[in-house]
């Protein structure tokens, strides 16, 4: 096992993992940009290393500074979280290259799988339903024209890189399509440096639903069953739950076979979710593959015997194998992410000082969080300050608790999403499950 983990990351993710390690007997080693330096990762860390100035290019994402602490430190692997360096390849291989066990997927991992069409083609292969599109990159226009007439509008344009909803354009009709071929490869050049290009046939009324897969260096694999994300804002989650009120247990047992046989097909090892989209007549695609731990994977912990997906990560990468059985939801469990966010103001960003924060509590509740009173919220950053989880025996009673939490939640001196999601658990369609990725399109905050 590690004597000791460097987390190349910040917030709440880094907080989570330092609290593993400290349980496992895991020395940590926190990083931190001078934005940081009063975050709680820094404070419960065993050691903490300062790696640059507030820019996530000059600190998060640089990967000799990151290296460099590590050696510093003698940490003996390192643990990304999620976004930042989380699925590159070249940290994955550099890593490698330093003798520091890079816990998540392995460079030839993350770059097969990073490229959406790659991914689609190994996916194929490995006969996972993929949405019907194109057969790999567009390499022009006028292909681009000619595979939307194949296979029929709407259809979908996606940067092969990346992720957050950039570089993709929905096309309803052909005049639309080289209006929206240039925006989406300008907007994905600008975001990735990278502007190829593939297509798929636009879902319609979809749901996106993934499964949380763990993978062992013998090429076994198991689930632990699935999430629903559909509640999303310009691609981005907004809130999830699981087990998803649109599934039966056929098309859980059909998912969680695939997402398996994905994952043994290319040997992945570490904790991953095989995400899809599902449409209204329970037809399932697969989308993309996360190399990664996810935000949202609390949820997953909650309902399936009292998992630590980040204790398994750590002891996957060490080499230790998995039991080998596939896990489903005995509870009900729903996250809703608490950005800085005003969602009166169009969800626009509110980093400042927090002057008074206090936690909802009680039976039920958990809450993920590297923030407190008088902490102040850089702007240089994700909005995302923490992350309210209930678990309860209902979905009715989830979303009852969750009323209860979000109450009892209170932060002030900047503006968060708590409001919304207040308002979005009275919601009819989303109380009765009725919900889509179009969801928040018609949703309208009413006004204070």
């Amino acid at each position: 096992m590690f004597k000791k983990i460097l987390i190349a990351n910040r917030g709440e993710i880094a907080l989570r993992i330092i609290r593993t390690c400290r349980e496992m007997g895991i020395r940590s080693v926190a990083v931190y940009s001078t934005a940081d330096a009063e975050s709680l990762h820094v404070r419960f860390a065993d050691e903490a290393v300062c790696i640059g100035p507030p820019s996530s290019a000059d600190s998060y994402l640089k990967i000799s500074n990151i290296i460099a602490a590590a050696e510093i430190t003698n940490a003996d692997a390192i643990h990304p979280g999620y976004g930042f360096l989380a699925e590159n390849a070249r940290f994955s291989k550099i890593c490698e290259e330093h003798g520091i066990k890079f816990i998540g997927a392995t460079e030839e991992m993350i770059n097969l799988m990073g490229d959406k069409a790659a991914a689609k083609s190994t996916m194929d292969k490995a006969g996972v339903p993929t949405v019907p599109g194109s057969a790999g990159i567009l390499s022009s226009l006028t292909i681009a024209k000619k595979t939307a007439k194949n296979i029929g509008y709407p259809v979908m344009l996606k940067a092969t890189a990346g992720g957050g909803g950039k570089g993709m354009r929905a096309v309803w009709k052909e005049e639309d399509l080289e209006t929206a071929w240039e925006s989406a490869r300008q907007e994905a050049k600008a975001a990735f440096g990278n502007d190829a290009m593939y297509m798929e046939k636009l879902i319609e009324e979809p749901r996106h639903i993934e499964i949380q897969i763990i993978g062992d260096s013998q090429g076994r694999a198991c689930h632990l069953s699935e999430r629903d994300c559909s509640i999303q804002r310009r691609h981005q989650k907004l809130t999830e739950e699981t087990p998803s009120p649109f599934m039966t247990d056929e098309l859980r047992e059909q998912m969680g076979n695939a997402a398996v046989k994905a994952s043994e097909f290319i040997k992945y090892e570490g904790a991953g979710t095989i995400e899809f989209l599902v449409d209204k007549h329970r037809n399932f695609y697969f989308m993309e593959m996360n190399t990664r731990i996810q935000v949202e994977h609390p949820i997953t912990e909650q309902v399936i015997a009292n998992f630590d997906l980040i204790c398994e990560q750590i002891k996957v990468a060490a080499g230790v194998p998995i039991i080998g059985i596939n896990y489903f939801p005995t509870q009900h469990s729903i996250e809703c992410r608490i950005n800085a966010e005003d969602p009166y103001n169009g969800f626009r960003p509110s980093p400042g000082n927090i002057t008074i924060f206090h936690a909802p509590g009680g039976h039920g509740v958990r809450l993920d969080t590297h923030v407190y009173a008088g902490y102040t919220i850089p702007p240089n950053y994700d909005s995302m300050i923490a992350k309210l989880i209930v678990t309860a025996q209902t979905r009715e009673e989830a979303i009852s608790k969750m009323k209860r939490a979000l109450d009892e939640f209170v932060i002030e001196g900047v503006k968060t999403t708590i409001p919304f999601h207040r308002q979005l658990m009275d919601e009819p369609d989303y109380v009765s499950g009725n919900y889509t990725t179009k969801f928040m399109e018609d949703f309208v905050m009413e006004k204070e």
